[in-house]
């Protein structure tokens, strides 16, 4: 399926396109084009549109389009809605939810001076979507078995995490 957003990626529009290849379309096609485009691109090519005004799968009630894709989808994964409080919080600039945000915004800025393209952005910052997704899963693994992990050295601590971040 193709999928249309705007131009000159940032946060949601690199956070949205990692989500739809790993949880959505693996085979997604991405295309980027002026905020005025978009509805005709839409229309002739047949191109799910999302992160631009006016659309579907964009911001409403307070939330990024990250958080209405997995809305939309129906995503249960909690690791993915931990993901989205800093999505959202670098998007929206809404620190408090998670301060994560703040460096994920800093690497999606500078990000954007090291790339030649859209393409090279969305698919070089899969990485740090990938790294966030562990970084999360791991917080709520923490949480999750915090009394167990209070009886352990840092040593067993470790390898519990990884035997439990691999199941």
């Amino acid at each position: 399926m193709k999928w249309v957003t705007r131009e000159y990626v940032h946060v949601d529009r690199t956070a949205c396109p990692w989500l739809i290849k790993k949880f959505i379309d693996p085979e997604a096609e991405f295309i980027f084009v002026p905020t005025e485009k978009i509805e005709e691109v839409a229309k002739t090519q047949g191109a799910i549109p999302f992160d631009a005004p006016g659309v579907k799968l964009g911001h409403h009630d307070g939330r990024c389009s990250f958080e209405t894709i997995i809305e939309e989808y129906k995503l249960k994964d909690p690791v993915l809605h931990e993901l989205a409080k800093i999505v959202h919080s670098a998007d929206t600039r809404d620190t408090e939810l998670a301060p994560e945000g703040i460096g994920l915004s800093a690497i999606m800025t500078g990000a954007r001076f090291n790339v030649k393209d859209d393409f090279e952005a969305v698919e070089k910052a899969a990485y740090v979507y990938d790294a966030l997704y562990s970084y999360c899963k791991y917080k709520l693994l923490r949480e999750k078995h915090k009394d167990e992990l209070e009886g352990m050295n840092r040593k067993q601590q470790r390898e519990f995490l990884i035997r439990k971040m691999r199941e």
